[in-house]
């Protein structure tokens, strides 16, 4: 199973989610990291990730070799993330086949109804449960 994660800003979530990820499986899944800057791309490479790389044209590419994209919800809003998040890499996510397990983080502009604000590193939990349902694998120590 090929991951794709997806970050930006500061890269501290997709670092994680990728360090979960290596922890979770080892090396039954590959982890492809794309970060809307280098900084996010960096940090989630060194974490684990497999493959690394930065920009639009990264994420369209990517994304078609991937089954399953995990990332903030706000990558699938344009202009988001002080608009590091362009039109195009909106469009190349919302539009992929692969499964997306979104973390719902809040964007000042967007309020998210019907969804419990939970701390991140139980959302993180539960990013991690989804994809081992994928993996048809239990995780009891994430």
């Amino acid at each position: 199973m090929r991951i794709l994660v997806v970050d930006g800003m500061g890269g501290r979530i997709g670092q994680e989610v990728v360090s979960r990820l290596r922890h979770a499986f080892g090396e039954r899944v590959e982890i492809l990291a794309v970060g809307t800057n280098s900084t996010a791309t960096t940090m989630m490479l060194k974490a684990g990730a497999n493959r690394g790389a930065t920009g639009e044209n990264a994420m369209r590419v990517t994304v078609r070799e991937a089954d399953v994209v995990i990332g903030p919800l706000s990558l699938m809003v344009p202009d988001s993330m002080m608009g590091e998040v362009t039109p195009g890499m909106a469009q190349a996510l919302a539009s992929s086949a692969a499964r997306k397990v979104m973390l719902p983080l809040t964007n000042p502009r967007i309020d998210l109804v019907g969804v419990t604000k939970a701390p991140l590193p139980h959302l993180l939990d539960e990013a991690i449960k989804a994809v081992s349902s994928m993996l048809g694998k239990e995780v009891d120590d994430v």
